[in-house]
């Protein structure tokens, strides 16, 4: 997976992990329901939940997991060198905290990475937005790219 695998879509590129109690659960549904309510729209459009905790979220984690939202949402795992140079570039804010045992949390910012077809990054939005706002806002993006 490259920068360029998906080029020619709009990118909605969110950063979590699969332990997560909250944030990330509550975003990845708010995007799939805006890409239910784009109808044709969604076409032009790749989500990607990326993992900031590539120690648990192996690739078979990764795929369960997304695939209970729906809508063609990838999720993306790789070495911890190769997701944390993700993270530097896009300047998403992550921090461990170690746990009684081997469980632990990450904390990291919640917010919705859009990137146009050409591979620019383009806006970024809340990832407490509910789906409706999403969807407004990826039409009136798409439709002015157009």
């Amino acid at each position: 997976m490259t920068d360029r695998t998906y080029r020619g879509k709009w990118l909605l590129l969110y950063f979590g992990y699969t332990y997560c109690p909250d944030a990330c659960p509550t975003t990845l549904n708010a995007i799939a329901g805006a890409l239910g309510k784009l109808g044709a729209t969604a076409d032009k459009l790749q989500a990607l939940f990326i993992t900031l905790d590539p120690r648990r979220d192996t690739p078979k984690v990764m795929a369960d997991y997304v695939k209970a939202f729906g809508h063609g949402i990838v999720g993306l795992t790789g070495s911890p060198d190769e997701i944390a140079a993700v993270a530097k570039e896009y300047h998403v804010y992550v921090a461990a905290h170690l746990e009684q045992g081997a469980s632990y949390s990450v904390d990291h910012s919640s917010l919705i990475y859009l990137v146009d077809p050409k591979g620019r990054f383009t806006k970024l939005l809340s990832g407490g937005l509910p789906p409706e706002r999403i969807a407004q806002q990826l039409h009136q993006l798409i439709d002015q790219s157009s």
